[in-house]
């Protein structure tokens, strides 16, 4: 939706900042002129050619406007894209043919994985009997895994010196396969990489002897990923080399597109940390999941903003139900994410996601006669209901549309059309017979199950953390969010339920609030113990600074790739940390910069004794233990432009409906038809107020307010959802 539908026009737009947030579904283009105000436009998406669905979208956002992106792209100087092409070329296995070099008897890692690994994504029930388990098909095959001789230990000191032998033949087998990278991984790099880098300068030599040299990239998981944990390392420098790589030319391809149309801004990407990096980036795998992330750094500015402690982020697409926690106002990082059922060691926004989205397949189950949602999805196909997409399967979307909650007519502002008599019939022969029920109560009950599995996992999320719904604000958002967030909210009692006007392209908003941000990180172990002087923990805070100040050093040189000078970059120094001895982390912000004494040691633990007193509660703290301080963090952040919040004109009086339909709101078993008003959101002024029954359309969105349920949209553009609280 447009924050600036509703804002009257006050002159010529500049346009100042471009988003885009290419999903599995749609592609959101959020344009912000120079007073803040912005449009948001909406298209499909174009996995072929991301490109495509990025200007289809640009043209829908600045046609509100009077405007092209030839006439706006000129006047931009901040460009975000998020998409889903990396993430999707690891899910098909379409990536480049890479080769692998290992510490010998690690050929077959990428096979035997780890037990944890192999489970992800299973239920418990799967968990119990392996007759349903299956290893992941390894990215690079076991023909193309060499191994070689040497070995750094646990201490980073050399106890079998490198065969160097091995790494010759290694680099000459794969350069001979005709591979499109090599990666390298060897044990204990992170320690010490003086291996790693031997056998870089090695393959440069096998390069240059078989006339490659430079066409065939290597990737050393010491420079890119120096952490601890193997697997998670050697997946993370695979997928950099197979993934990541190749989808440097969609993004070139998006900047070609911008460039052909009159841009001058350099295109950034988001990172999975929360901060955008160029597309030029070294690690470029880092953006892997980059479509999320935006929402919940939107999350986190609109709650700076509205000044609010807690919030749930919800967001509901075409393909998935993404949700993630804001506590006193900072988002969690994962360390080592699960991705694609993968392990990696690349940080990552903690975004938990279920396959239960608006275009998730409906089915009965022919042995149990019960519904089975997804956990597969149409897509950009959307259903039956649009026979153009070639689904024969029903999805949600479909039954939204025989229960009237749709307007087959307006579907993205009308540019496509949905048929309700192939949904209808396709409803009626896959659910209804099979259920024995009407058209109307099949669908009804799906919805409602839909909506309680929602429920059930965002409830969950905040119990898991040891709080309550009252303690946290709801944020609903994404291009199905509105449509269901007063069935997944309902009987829940949150502090309150907030709906941007413009939800279904909130993730591109919050792409559009993110700093050009670079974070890295080092395996640092260092050990805090109770019988540590004054003169051990000084030597530990000059370690740790050391550490920070090579972090520092990779991203200055990451800005100096966007042209941005050291004395511009705005440095946080970060450590992850725990009581000596347990096995998870937490990650808190140094007090101090740099650490040269005993007393800002103690300063640091201090910090990290009040964060764990957050996380867990202030009885489960164990200083007898000492501490262990595993990661040293650096992040470099450079101000970019960002959008304001709309400021709505006052609602003139009752706002007026533009139509009326009947809509099927009740539950399978109860229910009839009910007359419902029909309204238009450009119309809605600030401080409007709409009770239930009622359905608020536009282009990008519908948003459905049931009976004994009300939303009120406050001069910012923010609908807060109200009724029917436990």
């Amino acid at each position: 939706m447009s924050g600036a539908a509703a804002v009257p026009e006050h002159g010529a737009k500049m346009p100042r900042v471009l988003a885009i947030d290419a999903g599995g579904t749609m592609t959101d283009t959020f344009i912000v002129d120079q007073s803040g105000r912005f449009v948001v436009g909406k298209a499909q998406t174009t996995p072929q050619d991301e490109s495509l669905g990025f200007i289809a979208s640009a043209h829908d956002a600045l046609a509100q406007w009077d405007s092209t992106p030839e006439e706006a792209f000129p006047s931009i100087v901040s460009g975000i894209y998020s998409g889903t092409a990396m993430l999707n070329r690891l899910l098909s296995r379409e990536g480049l043919r890479v080769g692998c070099i290992v510490t010998a008897g690690h050929e077959d890692y990428l096979r035997l994985e780890r037990g944890i690994q192999t489970y992800l994504g299973y239920s418990y029930s799967d968990r119990l009997h392996l007759a349903t388990h299956f290893h992941n098909e390894p990215l690079v095959p076991r023909q193309r895994m060499k191994g070689v001789r040497g070995r750094i230990d646990v201490f980073g000191q050399e106890v079998l010196p490198l065969r160097e032998q091995d790494v010759t033949e290694a680099a000459q087998e794969l350069l001979g396969e005709g591979v499109d990278g090599i990666v390298v991984s060897l044990l204990f790099s992170y320690r010490n990489p003086a291996h790693e880098q031997r056998v870089a300068e090695l393959i440069e030599e096998a390069k240059r002897a078989q006339g490659s040299n430079g066409s065939v990239p290597v990737f050393l998981s010491s420079t890119l990923y120096p952490m601890r944990r193997d697997l998670p390392r050697l997946n993370s420098t695979v997928v950099e080399a197979y993934a990541a790589e190749p989808s440097r030319t969609t993004l070139k391809a998006v900047r070609e597109t911008t460039r052909r149309h009159g841009a001058r801004f350099e295109l950034r990407v988001m990172s999975a940390h929360g901060g955008t990096v160029s597309i030029e980036t070294s690690e470029l795998g880092r953006t892997l999941v980059s479509g999320p992330i935006g929402g919940v750094v939107g999350g986190q500015a609109l709650a700076r903003r509205m000044g609010l402690t807690n919030v749930l982020c919800t967001d509901i697409g075409g393909t998935s139900f993404d949700i993630a926690l804001i506590t006193d106002g900072r988002f969690e990082v994962t360390q080592t994410p699960d991705i694609a059922r993968m392990l990696l060691s690349i940080p990552l926004v903690r975004v938990d996601s279920i396959g239960a989205g608006t275009g998730s397949f409906v089915r009965v189950n022919p042995n149990s006669g019960r519904p089975e949602l997804g956990p597969d999805s149409a897509g950009s196909r959307i259903g039956v209901c649009w026979p153009e997409g070639g689904t024969e399967t029903i999805s949600i979307t479909d039954l939204n549309l025989v229960l009237g909650r749709i307007n087959p007519d307006y579907f993205l502002g009308g540019e496509i059309e949905l048929a309700v008599a192939p949904a209808r019939d396709a409803v009626e022969r896959q659910l209804a017979r099979p259920l024995g029920l009407s058209v109307e109560a099949a669908a009804a009950g799906v919805i409602e199950l839909f909506e309680q599995t929602l429920r059930n996992e965002a409830v969950g999320q905040i119990l898991g953390k040891g709080y309550a719904p009252a303690d946290y604000t709801l944020l609903c958002y994404g291009g199905g969010g509105p449509l269901h967030v007063a069935g997944y909210t309902e009987a829940v009692s949150y502090r309150e339920v907030l709906v941007p006007a413009w939800a279904a392209g909130f993730s591109a908003f919050g792409c559009a609030c993110a700093d050009l941000d670079y974070r890295y990180e080092s395996t640092v172990d260092l050990p805090l113990l109770p019988a540590f002087g004054d003169e051990q923990k000084a030597g530990i805070g000059a370690m740790l600074t050391g550490a920070w100040q090579l972090l520092r050093a990779r991203v200055a040189a990451e800005m100096a790739k966007s042209a941005i000078d050291d004395d511009q970059v705005r440095y946080t120094s970060a450590v992850r940390m725990q009581y000596y001895g347990q096995l998870n982390d937490i990650e808190l912000i140094s007090p101090h910069p740099a650490i040269a004494s005993a007393a800002e040691v103690d300063d640091l633990i201090a910090a990290f004794e009040a964060a764990y007193a957050k996380v867990y509660a202030s009885s489960a703290r164990s200083p007898e233990l000492g501490y262990l301080i595993t990661h040293a963090i650096v992040h470099g952040s450079v101000d970019v432009e960002k959008p304001a919040l709309p400021q709505l004109p006052p609602a003139a009086g009752p706002p007026p409906a533009k139509a009326r339909r009947p809509v099927h709101w009740g539950r399978a078993s109860e229910g009839e038809l009910t007359d419902t008003e029909i309204f238009q959101l450009e119309q809605l002024g600030g401080g409007a107020t709409l009770s239930g029954p009622a359905i608020v359309e536009h282009s990008a969105t519908t948003f459905a307010i049931p009976p004994g349920r009300a939303a009120t949209l406050d001069e910012q553009g923010i609908f807060h959802l109200t009724g029917r609280e436990a």
